[in-house]
């Protein structure tokens, strides 16, 4: 599942007029970028949630094949949230674990990877923590020598969510309201000891601003 219904407040006035999936970095649409590297990794069946100029996007992915996937969208009709987001979808998603990414990021994750995760024994969920940003200092989470996600103290710095993760449909039996955020259904995993996750030194970028925005564009550029 793809994360695209965002309103894009801090990409102002960029996504005004053009849904932040679909501003471009090295020449393409943020979204094809991810399209083309779930389709290099094996991924087929594709669901974007979509609310904040939806038509745009359902018209750039249609049903996936240029692709080579089989794309289906999950109609907002406003934003929900992350957690809303995706239990609204759940339907569409399957029984089995499923990839979540943020439509706003990008990495060179290799995405096979998460495809051969399993979710052993009583976890819910399996997180990917990245070096803390300029922009996030302190980061989100602590990671044991176990590969749990725990959390952070309040005085410490840790590891910052990547916006991707492998996710069970247990993992949203705490959602409550149809508008929800993530973190909540986060915390509670945590204090079950059911949230997993690892860490990737790799290449990644949020690009939550337009200035980080042409910040990525011009490393493509180079």
């Amino acid at each position: 599942m793809i994360l695209a219904a965002g309103v894009g407040k801090r990409m102002r006035p960029l996504t005004n007029q053009t849904p932040k999936p679909l501003l471009r970095v090295g020449g393409r649409p943020l979204i094809a970028h991810h399209l083309e590297h779930l389709s290099q990794a094996g991924f087929r069946e594709v669901v974007i949630n979509v609310s904040h100029l939806a038509e745009q996007i359902i018209e750039f992915c249609g049903d996936g094949g240029n692709w080579d996937l089989h794309i289906r969208h999950s109609i907002e009709p406003e934003p929900l949230e992350t957690a809303g987001g995706i239990h609204r979808a759940l339907p569409l998603l399957g029984t089995d674990p499923f990839l979540v990414i943020n439509g706003d990021i990008w990495t060179d994750y290799p995405l096979m990877r998460l495809k051969n995760t399993t979710l052993k024994g009583k976890l819910t969920a399996h997180l990917i923590l990245v070096d803390n940003p300029t922009q996030h200092p302190k980061g989100d989470f602590l990671l044991d020598k176990q590969g749990l996600i725990k959390e952070l103290p309040e005085q410490a710095s840790g590891l910052t969510y990547a916006g991707m993760g492998i996710y069970s449909r247990a993992f949203f039996a705490g959602v409550t309201a149809a508008k929800m955020p993530l973190k909540p259904l986060m915390d509670e995993a945590i204090r079950l000891g059911s949230l997993g996750g690892e860490y990737y030194a790799g290449s990644w970028h949020d690009v939550g601003t337009p200035e980080r925005l042409r910040t990525l564009d011009r490393q493509f550029s180079s």
